[in-house]
């Protein structure tokens, strides 16, 4: 399956409680398990206004379904087309 980058501005969001985004991530797992098995969330990153999740999913269509069900923004949906890391200059 493709996997995405997604952008999702949030303002404020790097100052959430643990508590908040616990609630965030339990609402987002609720709606992956309607989704399942077409959409999996592997992970996210969290910046001072903007969260940069990571997913696989049967295409990009379906991540902005996520985003609609769990009412969370998709300002960008990105398809991952390669991985460049350290060992890529090997």
């Amino acid at each position: 399956m493709p996997k995405f980058v997604i952008e999702r501005e949030i303002p404020g969001l790097g100052a959430s409680s643990p508590e908040e985004l616990r609630a965030v991530s339990q609402k987002s797992n609720a709606v992956l398990d309607e989704l399942n098995p077409h959409v999996q969330w592997i992970q996210s990153y969290v910046t001072d206004d903007t969260m940069y999740c990571v997913y696989i999913a049967d295409d990009a269509e379906l991540v902005r379904e996520h985003a609609r069900r769990g009412g969370f923004p998709a300002d960008r949906v990105s398809r991952i087309r390669t991985i460049v890391d350290p060992t890529t200059a090997e």
